[in-house]
């Protein structure tokens, strides 16, 4: 019993490693606000050169960021309800 709520749990962990909600849907509904322009500080979505430097810290960084919050951006950039894979989707969004 032991070794199947073992194999589950690491089944678990692989499901959970893609972004769960739509990347779009995120934006839309948490990060609009603030990156399609309205604050000048925040890079705006598609923004490729305000984005460069911020990748090159690494994406765990960024997400690191978002997470705890930098800046003017709250913890968590308003989705209370997304995971680290969701900022990272939405993060590659953005930055495209």
């Amino acid at each position: 019993m032991k070794k199947m709520l073992l194999v589950a749990g690491v089944l678990m962990l692989s499901f959970n490693s893609q972004a769960a909600q739509d990347p779009e849907a995120v934006y839309a509904r948490a990060c609009a606000a603030c990156h399609n322009g309205q604050l000048p500080m925040s890079p705006k979505k598609g923004d490729k050169a305000a984005w460069e430097p911020r990748l090159a810290k690494g994406m765990d960084t960024l997400v690191q960021s978002v997470t705890n919050g930098l800046n003017a951006m709250p913890p968590r950039g308003l989705c209370m309800d997304c995971t680290a894979e969701d900022y990272k989707a939405v993060i590659t969004l953005m930055s495209q």
